[in-house]
């Protein structure tokens, strides 16, 4: 089986088959693994890679009949030190369209409690906050939620992995507080050599998925392993949506106070370029 060790772009089809083909030689082998250990390590390289990052992103919404609509924005992403078990904080500035344009997301993530999340609607001049309770909502009109942009707490779910093939480690979550959330619970295929959650799908109290995140694109930038495009597919409202990331870059040294409240309304031009 090839682990997929090149440097370069991996193609989700390519993670996904190889997925497919060894299900059944995996189904019979021991999970020698300790399930907090590659859940803290796929949580680490969805969002913690590098002390702090920056990417362009461009949103693509197609709904159900097939009308698409698009976003383009900038994140910036400090953590306060190297490792997923610390204080971080995401930014987040929209520019196009115009009815979008200057709109920001704020999130402080706190290891152990809620996180603090603030979105500015430039047009009312408003900051508004963002309870725990409206994190799985739809971010700006998409597919993914206020949740996925910035990752969900481990700690919130209790795991298991219920498989573990050549290249992958199959993991079940379900919810320490269940009616604080949509799902039942859901199904992680991490990457056994990057730790990049491939796929996710979330599934109802009827055990039937409904929603489903695939990472489309991975490459390697700055040593690190990046998903570059990912798209978020919800049957129950029909459609999907495409993100799709460029200049990724990390280490930048950004500074702590950009990540506040008075940015959102004058924001950090000088490192959104």
């Amino acid at each position: 089986m090839n682990d997929n060790r090149r440097q370069g772009t991996v193609k989700s089809a390519m993670l996904l088959g190889t997925m497919l083909g060894v299900m059944a030689a995996g189904a019979a082998a021991g999970h020698a693994a300790d399930v907090n250990e590659v859940v803290g390590k796929a949580n680490h390289a969805a969002y913690y890679q590098g002390t702090d990052g920056k990417a362009r992103v461009s949103m693509v919404i197609t709904d159900g009949q097939g009308r698409e609509r698009t976003r383009d924005f900038t994140i910036l992403r400090r953590d306060s030190s190297d490792g997923q078990d610390t204080e971080q904080k995401f930014y987040v500035y929209f520019n196009r369209p115009a009815d979008v344009n200057r709109t920001a997301f704020l999130v402080w993530k706190h290891p152990g409690q809620d996180d603090d999340r603030w979105l500015y609607l430039p047009a009312l001049d408003l900051v508004k906050r963002i309870a725990a309770s409206d994190e799985r909502t739809s971010f700006v009109g998409s597919h993914f939620f206020y949740e996925d942009v910035s990752g969900r707490n481990p700690s919130e779910d209790t795991h298991e992995i219920l498989e573990e093939t050549d290249n992958y480690y199959v993991l079940k979550s379900t919810p320490k507080d269940p009616g604080a959330v949509e799902f039942a619970y859901y199904k992680n295929w991490i990457h056994k050599t990057t730790f990049i959650p491939v796929k996710t799908e979330f599934f109802d109290k009827q055990d039937k998925a409904y929603r489903t995140y695939e990472a489309l694109k991975v490459e390697k930038v700055d040593d690190f392993y990046t998903v570059v495009q990912s798209r978020m597919t919800d049957s129950n409202i029909g459609g999907s949506t495409t993100m799709s990331y460029s200049k990724v870059e990390y280490n930048l040294d950004l500074p702590d106070d950009i990540f506040s409240e008075r940015y959102l309304r004058a924001a950090p031009r000088k490192y959104l370029r």
